[in-house]
């Protein structure tokens, strides 16, 4: 039995990464999936692989107008929603004394407000007793350099969690925040700067964690997924931790 199976999901930040990996999964789970992304092109090649089950949305989820049309596209099919899976993120190295505006908003902008507004405005479209899942990272409770404002943004997506837990208990809609680890995807290889540094960077990286290696976005979406599932029925208002032990020890 698909544990998805006749379910209908939205997954922002999907064309590449955690969020392509998760939409795999869940088209295997035997869900329908509309993919948001800002790549135009990306997103057209994810609904190319994912097949019939797919429909790309391209939008950008700091823009409350994408928002508005990507749930007028879900509406006018005719489409409740089981799922939603915000995930859409950036994360951009700078130092304390380097940081500039742009920075900050650009951050906070898609991190916190693309999150925030994602969801609310999918929240007339979500069926009583569906499954939020909200991308945090374990940079929400450990410390790197010169990553201060991406980890300030999942913060904040770790206090959406709990106080969303609360907000919609009368519809019995779960939401809960999954933060990987050190995970192998184009974000966390565009921190490297130049390609051939990406090598260094995920071997300092696997160092740290006790499996010895990288986290792959399929271990993630494999999370994302129970957390989808009514497998998760009593998981609510939870910070899934899935990083290999790097922060747990």
């Amino acid at each position: 039995m698909k544990t998805l199976q006749g379910k209908t999901a939205l997954i922002t930040g999907a064309a590449t990464g955690i969020g392509l990996a998760t939409a795999r999964k869940f088209v295997e789970e035997g869900a329908t999936v509309f993919l948001v992304g800002r790549r135009e092109k990306q997103l057209q090649e994810a609904v190319a692989l994912l097949g019939e089950a797919a429909v790309g949305i391209p939008a950008d989820v700091s823009q409350l107008d994408d928002l508005e049309r990507v749930m007028a596209v879900i509406a006018q099919q005719n489409r409740k929603l089981d799922i939603v899976f915000a995930n859409a993120a950036i994360a951009e190295g700078a130092p304390l004394g380097q940081i500039t505006e742009d920075h900050f908003d650009r951050h906070f902008g898609i991190n916190v407000k693309g999150m925030l507004f994602t969801v609310q405005k999918a929240l007339p479209l979500l069926r009583d007793g569906a499954s939020i899942i909200l991308t945090s990272s374990v940079s929400a409770f450990s410390a790197d350099p010169a990553l201060s404002v991406y980890s300030a943004t999942k913060a904040a997506i770790r206090s959406f969690a709990r106080c969303w837990a609360l907000d919609l208990k009368d519809r019995k809609i779960r939401v809960n925040a999954i933060s990987p680890g050190s995970t192998e995807t184009p974000g966390l290889a565009g921190l490297a700067g130049a390609p051939e540094n990406v090598a260094g960077l995920y071997a300092a990286l696997s160092s740290r964690i006790p499996l010895g290696r990288m986290g792959q976005p399929e271990e993630i979406a494999a999370a994302v997924a129970f957390l989808a599932s009514d497998a998760s029925s009593f998981v609510n208002g939870a910070d899934f931790q899935v990083d290999g032990g790097e922060k747990q020890v």
